[in-house]
């Protein structure tokens, strides 16, 4: 995953209390996933069309 340089960032929905929020940042290949309280930890890679339904999907609800 191409995430070494990549711009981390959390939803403007995030409460600010660090304990339950996910970072996302728009990689190369795909969109990177992450636990915003262990960054160095595992990632996850979701391709972008993938990425876009998920979102499209959460908006209609």
């Amino acid at each position: 995953m191409d995430d070494e340089r990549a711009h981390w960032f959390k939803s403007s929905y995030s409460g600010g209390s660090g304990t339950e929020c996910v970072e996302v940042a728009d990689l190369r290949s795909a969109i990177g996933v992450r636990d915003s309280k262990l960054p160095p930890g595992p990632h996850i890679a979701v391709r972008h069309n993938a990425w876009s339904r998920f979102v499209a999907f959460l908006r209609a609800q």
